[in-house]
């Protein structure tokens, strides 16, 4: 097939502007629960991007847990430990910043519960979950509704921590 100059850009540009708008998704709190429920790092990875690419204020804190879990993913101990201690970092920071954001709490003790003890990731699983207790009430409707299906394989926050009886 020849393409003249100008229909070769027509098609050039109409590939790549779907192609960035694919990867110009908007962030969605779901998708990103989502994404930390999975445990297919292509998935991840696309969230990630998402996460990366957007102008979000606590973009850090969403990277680091994804990078976070997916460290428990991939294969090599390796890699394992450099994502699992880039994502710590993110995270780590993020709350440090901001220590009263009952969300970066929960994806805190979500990275956490999952975490193998010989990484020392341990020590704050009952501060957040009793700070996420508090703040249930105070946070979006996503970021409840995260928690609630969370908490119904969780080990530390049971569904009725959150007096689901009354509201479902």
């Amino acid at each position: 097939m020849n393409l003249s100059p100008h229909r070769f850009f027509m098609v050039f540009f109409l590939c790549s502007f779907g192609y960035l708008a694919k990867a110009q998704q908007s962030f969605e709190i779901a998708s990103f629960y989502e994404s930390m429920q999975s445990h297919d790092t292509s998935e991840i990875d696309t969230q990630l991007k998402i996460v990366d690419a957007s102008s979000l204020k606590e973009k850090n804190a969403y990277s680091g847990a994804l990078l976070m879990k997916k460290a428990g993913l991939v294969s090599g101990p390796g890699h394992k430990l450099s994502l699992f201690k880039s994502g710590h970092k993110k995270l780590e920071t993020s709350i440090k910043k901001n220590s009263t954001n009952a969300e970066l709490r929960f994806l805190r003790l979500m990275v956490q519960e999952h975490t193998p003890g010989i990484l020392g990731y341990k020590n704050n699983e009952q501060q957040d979950a009793d700070f996420i207790k508090k703040a249930y009430k105070d946070l979006p409707h996503e970021v409840q509704r995260a928690i609630i299906d969370y908490s119904k394989q969780s080990k530390i926050l049971k569904p009725a921590d959150f007096n689901l009886e009354k509201n479902e």
